[in-house]
């Protein structure tokens, strides 16, 4: 008979022909992924909540323990090669006999965008202190309760995560334990903390709440022990470090002496990259992508269309007096704008981790055509470009033509030839991206300068009094309510501007021209690829246009799928009411895209 090792008959099954690496964080840095890891696991821990304090005088005060900093252990992609910062979050500080109301949350932890809520503070007791917090607060685990009729728990799971990251602290009487990140705290009379999780990444056991005062013992996972009058005299005990252990609460010392609750413990980080050199699996993975037929790279097809919008920045307004005004960046959607500028749905995807680039706005130039918007793209699987606007052209003292972009600049004013705006949908797309600038009006007195160009209309022409009007942009409701972007800037007025009429901003963020000697020309609108408006009729005729506002990228899929990626200050994720997974990018970063 064939020998048989847990079910699988013959030799050991080796899924991975290498070891793991493990990166343990006790403090904020930052590690940079192999060349060949696609996907980590991390063990992330925020900092325990601290225990409450409690008031000389008060003898039978009891403080509610210190919940848990939240604990999550989830699989991440990520990118190769790709550099992903871990912040750990410090534990909260007990309250102080002096003023035991000072207690504190945690702090939260975080690794690659991705969070730990801060454990919630236990509660002080309510007896013989002005004004005292009486409840303990909500956090990745919530604190406990204290002494005293009034106070109640913290709730825990602030995050809103499944799975939970933590639970409610305990009630009372007395000081009810705080929350753990696998159960409740006990309440008061027991008051022990809720007992921690196991991390599976190195069998270690974190995020105990901190023991209720007068009973409460400490709870694994760094937990600390409830205050008595036997114990310390009275006073919490604090929350293991890196552990996201809860503090203690307090209990009344002999003479009725005020007691400080326990200091909260400090998160930890840990990563495990799960596929660091060829051939190394985790075993779920393995089976997913041998079920699916794509072994040995493990993307998966999404079966489903992406939805995106893409907004180019907007170019800068010409400088000198009569400048053109700035091209709107190139935009670019797939369904939730005008139906002539819907492009079609993102359809041949699989997962993975992507890189999304976000234009920036075109520089100002005091004598020179305002500078060009920079280019936003998706490249997933098909990659999609909108393009930069284009700067409006230079105004008195040899006008320069708008140049082309996504959409294009006006033409520069203050002079008598003719100037052109700038072409736009540059280079050429299907649906168009955008629209021309508007050429000057040349001759004298009144020399005014094309408005530059629009998504869905080109700038206005210099008339013989007036500046012509950026051209409008377009709306658009992928984030939900409809915000209109790229819009073109305003022209300015020519140098012999007595009585002339600056240009106005396109609807869409576009920028006016500048005016007089009061009102300098506004930069086009920051995240709508909108176009600055043209330097106006002013005292020097040196003088810069407005700058290019930035672009946007959002991309919008159904349930099935999953959006992460960062960075975290400049990247938004959402689920709309309707289900819809949505990933809004206003600086460059990157996008991975998994199966829900």
């Amino acid at each position: 008979m064939a020998r048989t090792n847990g079910g699988i008959t013959g030799k050991r099954n080796v899924a991975s022909f290498g070891k793991s690496k493990v990166t343990n964080f006790t403090s904020n840095g930052n590690v940079t992924v192999s060349s060949t890891t696609t996907l980590v696991r991390s063990t992330i821990v925020a900092g325990g909540g601290g225990g409450g304090g409690g008031y000389s005088g008060a003898c039978v005060s009891r403080g509610g323990g210190g919940g848990a900093g939240g604990f999550r252990c989830i699989e991440i992609p990520v990118t190769a090669s790709t550099q992903y910062a871990a912040v750990i979050g410090a534990g909260g500080g007990g309250g102080a006999s002096s003023n035991p109301s000072n207690s504190s949350n945690g702090n939260n932890s975080t690794f690659a965008c991705h969070l730990a809520t801060a454990g919630g503070k236990g509660a002080m007791s309510n007896t013989a202190y002005p004004a005292p917090i009486q409840s303990g607060n909500p956090g990745g685990s919530g604190g406990g309760a204290a002494y005293g009729s009034n106070s109640s728990i913290g709730t825990g799971n602030a995050g809103s995560f499944d799975p939970v990251e933590g639970f409610a602290g305990g009630a009372r009487p007395n000081g009810g334990g705080g929350g753990g990140a696998s159960e409740v705290g006990e309440d008061g009379g027991e008051g022990d903390g809720g007992d921690g999780k196991t991390s599976i990444i190195n069998c270690t056991v974190y995020a105990g709440g901190g023991g209720g005062g007068g009973s409460g013992t400490s709870a694994p996972g760094g937990g600390g022990a409830g205050g008595a009058p036997s114990g310390n005299p009275g006073a919490g005990g604090a929350g293991g470090t890196n552990t996201g252990g809860g503090g203690g609460g307090h209990r009344y010392a002999p003479g009725c002496n005020g007691t400080a609750g326990g200091n909260g413990g400090s998160g930890v980080v840990i990563v495990e990259e799960l596929n660091k050199a060829s051939g190394v699996w985790n075993l779920r993975s393995q089976f997913a992508a041998v079920k699916s037929g794509t072994w040995p790279d493990g993307s998966l097809a999404l079966n489903v269309g992406l939805d995106y919008m893409i907004v180019a920045g907007g170019a800068a307004g010409g400088g000198r007096a009569g400048g053109g005004g700035g091209g709107a960046g190139g935009y670019r959607t797939s369904g939730y704008g005008p139906s002539p500028l819907r492009g079609a749905a993102l359809s041949s995807e699989v997962t993975g981790s992507y890189t999304i680039t976000v234009g920036g706005g075109g520089a100002v130039a005091a004598a020179s055509y305002g500078g060009a918007g920079n280019d936003s793209i998706i490249a997933l699987s098909s990659t999609i470009t909108s393009a930069g606007g284009g700067g409006g052209g230079k105004g008195c003292g040899g006008a320069t033509n708008g140049t082309a972009g996504g959409s294009g600049g006006g033409g520069g004013g203050g002079t008598g030839q003719p100037t052109s705006g700038g072409a736009g949908n540059t280079p050429p797309t299907d649906p168009s991206q955008g629209n021309a600038g508007g050429n000057n009006r040349p001759g004298t007195p009144k020399y005014s300068a094309g408005g530059g160009g629009g998504a869905t209309a080109a700038g206005g022409a210099g008339a013989a009094c007036d500046a012509g009007d950026g051209g409008a942009g377009a709306p658009n409701a992928i984030l939900g309510p409809a915000t209109t972007y790229a819009g073109g800037g305003g022209g300015g007025a020519g140098c012999q501007g007595s009585g002339a009429v600056y240009g106005e901003g396109g609807a869409g963020g576009g920028g006016d021209a500048g005016r007089g000697n009061t009102h300098a020309a506004e930069a086009g609108g920051t995240n709508l690829g909108a176009g600055g408006g043209g330097a106006g009729t002013i005292a020097s005729t040196n003088t810069p246009g407005g700058a290019g506002g930035s672009g946007i990228v959002v991309v919008r899929g159904p349930s099935a799928v999953a959006f992460s990626g960062g960075p975290c200050a400049a990247t938004t994720f959402s689920t709309h009411p309707g289900g819809d997974k949505i990933a809004k990018f206003t600086a460059t970063g990157t996008l991975t895209v998994s199966l829900a």
